[in-house]
């Protein structure tokens, strides 16, 4: 087997572990939302346990990345290939931190009645998802393009967050003894917010991986 050969197949198998490592920091954002709705917490605390797994293998992507780097001696584009997977990982196991952090606040609510329905968080949590989905897809299919759709969609979970802030507030000013309720709704949707963006720099950094520059700026 050739070096261009092994790198190629190497590679490949990088792209197969982003792949996995993309389904389950979607899972744990899906299973954090059904918990909370479905007020389960066996699942809660399923998703708070699986985040350790998500964390082992970063580590494992990033031993792999490492070892491309200083075995292979890539040329620049195989250069940028390996440097932004290194950069998504780091998104990624945020993202999985971030879910686990919703399952975690999930488990304080207890049998107490939500201040009202949810509405939009579900909706939030779905539409940051995908972005997730489709952002580590657009790396996979050097699809830069795809990026840029991800990019603009952070202004519809931006939107929801800004969305249920008034509910809340709207809720709190006729029923204030849901204080702490309301700040734990808060704390989830910021979460939820903060996936987004994490989504939004995986496929700024796809951007990179195709083009060499980042936010506009050339780097390699």
């Amino acid at each position: 087997m050739s070096a261009r050969t092994e790198f190629d197949h190497e590679l490949e198998e990088l792209h197969l572990d982003l792949i996995r490592m993309g389904g389950m920091i979607e899972a744990a954002i899906d299973q954090s939302i059904q918990a909370l709705e479905k007020r389960d917490n066996v699942l809660a605390e399923k998703v708070v346990a699986g985040d350790k797994d998500i964390d082992s293998l970063e580590r494992d992507i990033e031993a792999k990345c490492l070892r491309l780097l200083l075995r292979q001696q890539p040329v620049a584009k195989d250069l940028r290939a390996v440097s932004t997977a290194l950069k998504i990982i780091t998104d990624m196991e945020r993202i999985g931190d971030q879910a686990a952090d919703i399952a975690d606040v999930s488990l304080r609510f207890g049998d107490e009645p939500f201040l009202k329905a949810m509405e939009h968080i579900p909706l939030m949590a779905s539409t940051a998802s995908a972005m997730v989905k489709d952002s580590i897809n657009a790396f996979v299919k050097s699809d830069v393009e795809a990026s840029q759709e991800v990019i603009e969609r952070d202004d519809e979970v931006d939107r929801l967050f800004e969305t249920i802030k008034q509910d809340i507030i709207s809720v709190l000013v006729k029923t204030p003894n849901f204080a702490d309720q309301a700040v734990d709704f808060l704390i989830i949707s910021k979460y939820l917010e903060r996936i987004g963006d994490h989504a939004v720099n995986i496929a700024e950094w796809v951007i990179f991986y195709m083009t060499g520059e980042h936010k506009h700026r050339k780097i390699l």
